[in-house]
Formats: structure tokens, sequence, C-alpha cells
């Protein structure tokens, strides 16, 4: 039997403080059956991503005390960040990588999601795959008007939570979990403080306003930059790749007289993913992933294993 595996990526909404950042990251440190391979806070967004491993019962118990921290220290009462967010534990995203079907990870995010309130109490809302209504399939659905809209329709039939009481936690607000494809983050930051430029061009990129299918995006301002950003989730980037996703970013920026200054990948992104785009501005023909040393040694050693 293989081991079961999942990729999380839990969002906190704190990117500031290097000290309870640290204390939210330790639980993940150094834990039998869960691996940390990387964390990321941004002070603009005011927001830490990590990304992390593991076995279903390691992350559990590596999550929850990591919520436990953020409860402590984060107070939603005063939080302030570019990124939307309706909690401290803001989005604990799980995707099956390996000995685990989607439909058992939805299985595991309810789960998941009923002893993330026992131990918390902070209410639960299930997106994605996960989600027990439709229209809270999209995040943003579940995110709309942010915190402080929440908390004053959280007892409205359409906004209650999934898990818990029709009311949000006093501090952390409340969690969003669920299950989904592997998303990738990814950021464009333009050269301009214009931050109405910034959300155009989010406007003319995402999904629900006409853009790209399976690409979710918003403008915000790097007040420690100088600059604006278009910052995106792609959900799917099998459905759009990154370099199209750029381009059409780079085409809707000359409208404006604005250049790109640079991009960014939040959190882990698959290989195939990076390769399709450099192969685009390599313009390899007929690139074939496997032609990357790396990835056809891993294949030969994976298929030696199971011998």
């Amino acid at each position: 039997m293989s081991r079961k595996l999942l990729e999380c990526v839990p969002n906190f909404s704190e990117g500031r403080r290097p000290e309870v950042i640290e204390e939210i990251v330790t639980p993940f440190r150094n834990r039998a059956g869960c691996t940390l391979f990387d964390y990321r806070a941004d002070p603009d967004h005011n927001r830490l991503v990590v990304s992390l491993v593991g076995e279903p019962e390691a992350l559990t118990e590596s999550l929850l005390l990591a919520a436990e921290t953020a409860v402590r220290h984060i107070d939603m009462n005063h939080h302030q960040g570019a990124h939307p967010r309706i909690g401290a534990i803001d989005v604990i995203p799980f995707t099956p990588v390996q000995g685990m079907t989607m439909e058992e990870c939805v299985a595991f995010s309810h789960e998941f999601g009923k002893r993330f309130y026992e131990k918390t109490r902070i209410p639960v809302y299930f997106y994605e795959e996960s989600a027990l209504r439709p229209e809270r399939t999209r995040l943003e659905v579940i995110r709309k008007g942010q915190y402080e809209v929440l908390k004053n329709e959280v007892e409205k039939p359409e906004r209650r939570p999934d898990v818990g009481e029709p009311r949000l936690h006093p501090t952390a607000g409340a969690t969003v979990v669920g299950a989904r494809k592997f998303l990738v983050a990814f950021n464009v930051n333009l050269r301009t403080t214009d931050l109405a430029v910034a959300k155009r061009i989010a406007a003319a990129v995402r999904a629900s306003s006409g853009g790209l299918c399976a690409v979710k995006g918003i403008g915000v301002a790097l007040e420690d930059k100088g600059m604006v950003q278009v910052s995106m989730n792609i959900v799917d980037y099998e459905k759009n790749a990154l370099y199209r996703v750029l381009e059409m970013i780079r085409f809707e920026a000359r409208r404006w007289g604005v250049e790109i200054a640079e991009t960014e990948i939040y959190g882990m992104i698959p290989a195939r993913a990076i390769l399709e785009s450099a192969a685009y501005y390599l313009q390899v023909a007929d690139f074939d992933p496997m032609q990357v040393l790396e990835l056809k040694l891993l294949e030969t050693m994976g298929s030696e294993e199971t011998r």
C-alpha cells in the first residue's frame, strides 16, 4: 500500500511580525510525517503562505498547533492588509499527492474542518471540491466583503458557516477549508504606483470578469516597493499556462504605458507549470518534460523502487 500524502498550503493573516511568523511555522519543523517545503510572508499583503507535504494525521496535528498560535497573536479587528481575508487562519487547502483520490481528500477535509472547530472554536466554511453548497465552490464568494462585512452578516442563512455556530470567533474570524487541484500563486509587479491600473488589468485577466479561465486576480498596492501588483491564483495551470497569463498582462499594461518590473511565485509550483513557459519563451519545438535530466532520473528511480 502506498503512503498517503497531501499537499497543504495554509494562509495566515500575518506578514509583518517575524517573531509571530516564526512561532506559527515552528509546529511544521522536524515533525515526523510532515515536511515544511517553503514559507513566505509579505508585509503589504500582511499574509503568511506556508507550503507543506505530509501524511494526513501529521498534517492535522501540526496545523492545529499552528492555528492555536495564530489565535493567540492575530486579532482580525485590528488586521489590515492588501489581500482579501476573513480570518487569522484564512484558508487551509489540501491537494492529494500520493495514495489518495480527490474524493478521499474531500472526506479528509470535512473531518479536518470538524476537528479544527472543536479545537479552536473558529467556524469553518468548505470550498472548491469540498463545498457543501454550489456557490461556495469559489473562495471569493465566501470572502465577499472580507472579515469586516462577514462578522455582520454571518447570521444570514446564505452566509452561515458549514461547521460551527453562526458567529465568528471574536478575534480570529473564520477559516475556509477545502480540497483542490494544485494552485499556482503568481504575481506580476508593475512599474507604477497607480493602483487603478493594476485593478483594471486584473479585471481584464481574471475569469470572473470575462478574462482567462482558471485565473483569479486582484490589483494591490505594494507600498514597500513603490509599485502595484496584479496578484493571481492560477487554479488550473493546464488550462492556462503562466506565459499566456503574463503576456496578456503585458499586452494590457501597454495601454497605460506601464512596464512589468518582475514576477513572483509564492509557494511551491509543479515542474510542468514552469517548463511549459520556459519552452514557450525559448521556442523549443516539441518539448517533452522528460528531456529534463532530473525529472527523468526521478521517474527512473521511482520505477526501480516498484520492481
